[in-house]
């Protein structure tokens, strides 16, 4: 993603949290400071401009190699990837690791059959360059049977409208559609996970990102389409071992993270497409529970309830309450849930 994406979402960001203040100067710091976030962001994560692996060819059952597709070869079902640089494969070393190889290998295995790959998906793309992928489709040749549609990211960061996005995503799976494939749409991924992001920027990014992704999964329903919300399959993984699901960019996923990625889409293709065997899938998030833990407002909230809950523990231990030093900090969820104890002491007291 281009650093103006950038300097566009850090000024949005601005305007939308200081939206109706009167404190001009207060406002101009914060644009000043999500700006001076955005550029420290953009100087990790660096601009990762090398090709994907080449990964396009026929894949069969336990096959070493993909055979090079050539006019008149056979196949059973073809397997097209649109999208941008997470469906292109970016961050990958070789071509195995790219997600649209990882789901043509795993659908060839699910159904003993011959699975043409071939992919349009471009880096850096938005929901805008959807149209112009579909239309190379139907240029080059007739529609696949089975589509997969990785985008969004880069309309947060290039801070598209949503309403519009959403739209251009649909219509690319309505178009898809009419023409006889089965659409499966990865939906905008958390960008909370993102730590190269800087706060408060990355909850600015990772909010918008979530309402994209709703607005996607809605539009692609419309459409006729399968959204796969990957937000919250994929966050708690990533969040967990950083190192291990991002590439060298701190932004791609790497090896790992695209087969988490290419695990959560494949089922859903399959069954789609009539092939699934493998049981009845289950019902996917769309909000990640471990991003959402890492918002300031979580924090903020987890560090008062860790106080509060430290202090009525102290106060307890002063009463000789036994058992008062073995009590653990409640969850986050539990903030208030002192003041109920010591309501229902107060009761029980009061009673006897």
């Amino acid at each position: 993603m281009p650093t103006s994406g950038w300097k566009t979402a850090a000024k949005a960001s601005a305007a939308a949290v200081v939206a109706g203040s009167s404190a001009g100067t207060a406002s101009w710091a914060l644009y000043n400071y999500l700006m001076g976030q955005a550029t420290a962001a953009r100087g990790v994560i660096g601009r990762n401009v090398a090709k994907p692996p080449e990964a396009d060819g026929i894949y069969t059952p336990g096959c070493e190699a993909p055979e090079r597709w050539r006019l008149g070869a056979e196949f059973d079902i073809h397997l097209m990837i649109f999208g941008d640089s997470t469906a292109a494969g970016v961050g990958c070393a070789v071509p195995d690791e790219v997600p649209g190889v990882r789901i043509a290998r795993g659908l060839a295995e699910e159904t003993g059959k011959r699975i043409w790959l071939s992919t349009k998906a471009i880096g850096g793309a938005t929901s805008k360059g959807l149209k112009g992928q579909v239309d190379a489709m139907f240029i080059a040749g007739p529609p696949p049977d089975a589509a997969v549609i990785l985008v969004g990211a880069n309309d947060v960061t290039a801070k598209n409208s949503i309403h519009s996005s959403a739209r251009r995503l649909g219509d690319a799976v309505a178009r898809l559609r009419q023409a006889g494939a089965v659409v499966v749409v990865g939906t905008c991924p958390d960008l909370g996970v993102v730590t190269a992001i800087p706060q408060p920027l990355r909850s600015v990014v990772r909010e918008w990102g979530h309402r994209l992704a709703r607005a996607q999964a809605a539009a692609v329903l419309r459409a006729g389409g399968h959204p796969v919300a990957l937000a919250d399959l994929l966050a708690p993984e990533f969040l967990a071992a950083p190192d291990t699901m991002f590439s060298a960019d701190h932004f791609h996923p790497s090896a790992a993270g695209y087969e988490l990625a290419a695990q959560q889409l494949l089922p859903v293709l399959a069954s789609a497409l009539g092939e699934w065997e493998g049981g009845p899938l289950p019902e996917l998030p769309e909000v990640s529970e471990a991003a959402e833990s890492r918002r300031i407002s979580a924090r903020i909230t987890e560090a008062a309830n860790r106080f509060l809950w430290r202090r009525d523990t102290e106060r307890r231990a002063s009463r000789g309450e036994p058992g008062a030093d073995q009590v653990a900090p409640e969850p986050t969820s539990g903030v208030l849930k002192i003041v109920d104890d010591r309501r229902r002491r107060q009761r029980a007291a009061s009673a006897t």
